[in-house]
Parts: structure tokens; sequence; C-alpha cells
């Protein structure tokens, strides 16, 4: 790596975590309020998943370690951000598991232990709830299979941590908010918030999966789009989305809006 891209990356780094440290900790005013002991793992701050990858190839990480590492982040940063709406109680259970595959050295891909959060319009046929934000779908019967996106997921060896917030239905509503329509606001969830300026706009309605990448608190995120519902969170939220080419792959089991524009997508940091 040349001295410039270090430079870059130190300064990106240092930048970052001194906006991020100012907007979770402090008030708009500037004064500290609500401060945790520190940030929990600071080492996964802008981590990469080949990097993630490496140290537990070398021992250094397992896939429980690493998740009880962003679980314990999800706690401790998101009563800020509010971007993760339900924790997969049986997270760590697929992380132990998928530790016993790589020690018998069977390694399904480069997702393999990577903890990862879904979008909660996406169908998960397990313990956690698909409501797509709304307190409507509470109590409806679960998911009898994941969606095409999960079920790639899990083959993979990604460990669905969680399901995040979004702007409820997908922003699928008449006049939001008495027509002061503001992105990531769901029943269920709440308001996300920007970690960089709590009081901001998060964008679009895949906001959970966007701030939840831009907080760290896993190494990637799937959204959803249906016009820039993946991209601006990710702007505005400074992380990479990509929409893919619409029916590039099965939508099956995603909660729907418009047949020719909706697809899901991956967030991440780089």
């Amino acid at each position: 790596m040349s001295k410039t891209n270090q430079d870059r990356r130190e300064f990106l780094k240092t930048g970052a975590a001194g906006l991020t440290a100012i907007a979770l900790f402090g008030n708009v005013k500037g004064s500290m309020a609500n401060i945790v002991d520190g940030d929990p793992y600071p080492e996964l701050v802008e981590v990469t998943i080949p990097q993630l990858q490496a140290k537990m190839r070398s021992g250094e990480l397992t896939a429980r370690r690493l998740t009880e590492m962003y679980l314990e982040r999800i706690k401790h940063i998101d009563v800020k951000t509010l971007s993760v709406l339900e924790i997969n109680p049986d997270a760590l259970t697929i992380a132990d598991g998928l530790d016993k595959e790589r020690k018998k050295g069977k390694i399904r891909g480069p997702l393999h232990g990577i903890p990862v959060l879904i979008k909660d319009n996406i169908d998960t046929a397990d313990k956690m709830l698909t409501t797509a934000g709304s307190l409507a779908l509470i109590d409806a019967p679960k998911p009898k299979r994941d969606a095409f996106v999960a079920e790639k997921l899990r083959k993979a060896g990604a460990v669905i941590m969680g399901k995040t917030n979004l702007s409820e239905w997908a922003n699928f509503r008449g006049n939001p908010r008495g027509n002061r329509g503001t992105s990531g606001w769901s029943g269920r969830g709440g308001q996300t918030n920007s970690p960089y300026f709590l009081d901001q706009n998060p964008c679009g309605s895949s906001s959970g999966s966007g701030v939840s990448i831009s907080a760290n608190l896993a190494a990637a995120a799937v959204g959803t789009e249906t016009n820039g519902s993946i991209i601006c969170p990710a702007n505005t939220n400074g992380v990479v989305g990509i929409k893919p080419t619409v029916g590039l792959f099965s939508r099956s089991g995603i909660i729907p809006i418009s047949h020719t524009q909706d697809t899901a997508g991956p967030m991440t940091r780089t």
C-alpha cells in the first residue's frame, strides 16, 4: 500500500471516528450527554470482510467471538441510532456451527462466519419477525421459508444477526407523518438516526441497513430499493450501496411495492 493510500485511510478513520463520537456521545450544542464507557471494540471500525476472514483463518477471531463483538456494539451504540430492529436469538448458535465447519476445513466462501443484518421486509423462517416495521404484522404468521436472499446468505455461511429498521412498509404509505415525511421511521422501531448527525434525516427506506453499517454494527447489510432506498442512505451515511439490475435475482420473500422497480442489494463500508 502506498504512503498516500495509508494517509488517506488514516484521515478517513480518524475523521469518521471523531464525527461519529461527537454525534453519538454529544448533543447538538456540543456538550456531552449519556456517554458510554468508550467505543466498544474500536478495532471493528472500518474493518473489511477480507480482513475479518484473515483474522478467522489465523485463529485470532472466531465467528462466535466476532458476532459477540458486534452484538456488544449494537447494545451500546444503537440506543442512539436505532437502526437494528431485532436481534436473532440464534445468532451465536449459528456462529458456533460455522466455527465447527471451519475447524473441519469446510469454508463455504468469503462470507463464512461474517455477521450481517437484513432489512425487516425480507422473510426469514426463524425466530425473528418480518413486519416491514409495521405493528400490524407483529402477530402475523411467521414465514415458512427464507426469502431467496436470506437463503443464499445462509448457504454462503453468513450469520444473519438481526433485522434493521426502515421507513415503515418501505415508505409505501400515503402522506407519511402529516406530509412531513422523514426516512427511517416505523411504528415498530421508531426513528432511525444518522450516526454522524443524530437529528438529521438518514435517507431512504433502507436507512436502518445504511446506518448500521455506518456505525460499524455489522460487517455488511442488505437493503431493498424501489426508488433510491439503497443509494440514498448509503450516500447520506457514508457507506457503499448497490442497487442490482431489477430481476437479476429472485425477489421472493420480500414484501413488495413495485414489480418493475423493487430489488434487494448490499450495503457495506467499502
